[in-house]
């Protein structure tokens, strides 16, 4: 439960009031920082960057399921994910509480109100005495005590009751009754007849506070959807980013390779200057590659991390184990449309308004009347007192009793400022609508492309997939040609580029299509539905408007979302990227360079350049290059 905070009164100075008069405000009183109230930082390791060793972090390994629970469970502050970052949404889980209370605010438009006030009062009047010629006064004390009772009826009439007793002692005087008590007994009404009259009309400010907390709801249900999706979109995109990671990975190690090859037969004299240059320069822009391949998996990952409000960084990396789903999935376009028609929180918010308008309008509709109001009141009267001897006189109850009955009736002539606001109402009314109408529009355009976007990446996952095993094979063939010397590199360094890319091009169509998946339940407004997540009210004690410190009346408090226990996204025991058939092709090669006994097997080495930095330091494998460079040497040139 949230607690205010209070700052000390001490450290608002500028707020602080002086005796009797405040003075005038001519200089800025401006605090300085450290006198404002502090804020816990979480506690937050270093970050790891691209220049971190991988081997000095831990595996994490998250299921998707996993993800999303974490994420509802740290969702006070309702987060959403653009592009490679996440933010606030503006939404918490207090809002529809907040929004809840503005409906017993209008409520209490109708409450009885009870207003009691109690006098003491002494009048010392002058007077002549006829009889001597002075003047005398004479002195009376009074208390009097007025207790009155209204209420707003639903249907514009104001009501009430009110009972005034007054007590009157006197000094001197001609007054018979000393002490003298009177009381009044009055009852009132005002019926409109017009302008205020009908129950519809007066319970508008209730009806638009209780459309409002829908609103509010559905506001924050449509922030929820919005943070599921970019759990999911987060977490394959951080999939997809591990591939590409792992695909630059592979293409500098057969960039390397070709690299030290090159550069030892030139030893040799069996290799130009301009091929070791220019293996030399491709192993340059795939260190490059690798640097950004991994600046965006950290990018990556921290975006998960914030949607799930875990700490940015850490001695763990974050490992996704769900795999991602390759079958292709067909849908019913007008059942989409139809849900998406009545789920979506978006759209229904845009009806809400314009349900609020048409009550706001029946409110501009009646205050463009004139008003004529019917008057009533009645009253019974009464006195009781002490006669000079002793008796006691008093009137019989309702002996003297009153009524006046009429009408009132005002008008502004003209009533422009009524109708100018009943026609504003009917114009905001016409602009919700068509509000409304866009947004259908759009709900319909975003789910086509939504559409289109699934069939799209679906069958690009087939067409890089091929792609990806066209380029292997490419791969194989511009290497066993470059090793034969029977080509230069270029063919290889183009093959080993196109075989990089159709990896990260079919990881990032698969992570893709998933996202779209998951899209589509959000464009529908079903993604919560879909993935077993509801809404549970909390609630708090507080004062309510008959209780008492210490009463347990308990209201709205927060409305948290929670999942069920579920496994649509279960954990299959290994890295996600493994899905994807990940063969290592140093593997292969140090297989294939077995079998060709003239060619030594090779091993990662230094790359020296001015810099003095070598792909060692990026790769974290330190292997010498001595020793191979030796072996180089004894090679004899390979037959033409």
């Amino acid at each position: 439960m949230c607690v205010p905070l209070l700052m000390a009164a001490e450290l608002a100075y500028a707020q602080q009031s002086r005796p009797f008069i405040l003075p005038e405000q001519r200089v800025l009183e401006i605090r300085d920082t450290d006198q404002t109230q502090s804020s816990q930082l979480p506690p937050v390791d270093v970050p790891y960057t691209v220049s971190s060793p991988d081997t000095a972090l831990t595996s994490d390994p998250l299921t998707l399921d996993q993800a999303i629970r974490i994420a509802l469970e740290n969702a006070e502050v309702v987060r959403f994910l653009g592009g490679v970052t996440a933010s606030t949404s503006g939404r918490t889980i207090y809002d529809v509480a907040i929004a809840n209370t503005s409906i017993d605010e209008q409520n209490a438009l109708f409450d009885p109100s009870l207003n009691v006030t109690s006098t003491l009062g002494k009048i010392d009047q002058p007077g002549f005495d006829a009889t001597t010629p002075l003047i005398r006064g004479s002195s009376t004390d009074s208390v009097s005590t007025s207790v009155g009772l209204t209420k707003r009826m639903f249907n514009g009439a104001d009501v009430g009751l009110s009972v005034t007793p007054v007590g009157s002692y006197f000094q001197r005087g001609p007054f018979l009754l000393n002490p003298q008590f009177t009381n009044g007994v009055e009852m009132t009404l005002r019926q409109p007849l017009l302008r205020g009259y009908g129950r519809a009309a007066n319970l508008v400010p209730v009806v638009v506070a209780r459309i409002d907390t829908e609103r509010s709801y559905f506001q924050y249900k449509d922030a929820v959807q919005e943070l599921i999706r970019g759990v999911i979109e987060g977490y394959w995109s951080l999939v997809s980013a591990r591939v590409e990671v792992w695909a630059r990975e592979q293409q500098i190690e057969q960039a390397e390779f070709a690299f030290k090859r090159a550069e030892a037969r030139k030893e040799e004299g069996l290799e130009r200057a301009a091929d070791v240059a220019q293996a030399r320069s491709a192993l340059a822009n795939f260190r490059a590659s690798l640097i950004t391949a991994r600046s965006n998996r950290i990018r990556s990952e921290t975006a998960l991390r914030n949607l799930l409000k875990l700490p940015p960084s850490g001695n763990s990396e974050l490992v996704p184990v769900s795999i991602p789903v390759r079958d292709k999935v067909d849908f019913d376009w007008e059942l989409l449309l139809a849900m998406a028609e009545r789920q979506r929180p978006d759209i229904v918010e845009l009806k809400l308004i314009v349900e609020a308008d048409q009550q706001l309008l029946l409110q501009a509709s009646n205050s463009a009347r004139p008003q004529f109001d019917g008057i009533a009141n009645y009253r019974w009267d009464g006195i009781q007192g002490e006669l000079p001897d002793g008796s006691i006189l008093s009137s019989s109850g309702g002996q003297f009793a009153g009524w006046n009955v009429g009408v009132n009736f005002s008008v502004p002539i003209g009533l422009r400022q009524s109708r100018a606001s009943l026609r504003r109402q009917e114009l905001v009314i016409c602009r919700d609508k068509a509000n409304l109408d866009q947004g259908v529009r759009q709900m319909v355009y975003d789910l086509t492309s939504t559409y289109r976007n699934i069939a799209q990446f679906h069958d690009q996952i087939d067409a890089f997939g091929e792609a990806r095993g066209a380029a292997l094979v490419n791969y194989e063939n511009q290497k066993g040609e470059f090793q034969a010397d029977r080509q230069g590199f270029l063919n290889v360094l183009q093959a080993i580029t196109d075989w990089g890319n159709a990896v990260a091009q079919e990881a990032s169509s698969v992570t893709q299509y998933n996202s779209e998946l998951a899209g589509i339940e959000r464009q529908t407004g079903t993604i919560l539905e879909s993935h077993g997540i509801v809404f549970y009210e909390e609630r708090f004690c507080s004062l309510g408007p008959l209780g008492r410190p210490g009463a347990q009346a308990t209201y709205p408090s927060a409305l948290p979302a929670t999942g069920d226990e579920t496994l649509r996204y279960p954990d299959s025991g290994k890295p996600a990227e493994a899905a994807f058939d990940l063969k290592d092709l140093g593997s292969s090669m140090k297989e294939d360079k077995a079998n060709d006994p003239p060619e030594p097997e090779l091993k990662p080495a230094p790359f020296p350049d001015d810099s003095g930095s070598t792909i060692d330091q990026l790769q974290q494998r330190p292997n010498p290059l001595d020793e191979s460079l030796r072996e180089f040497s004894r090679l004899k040139p390979l037959p033409r």
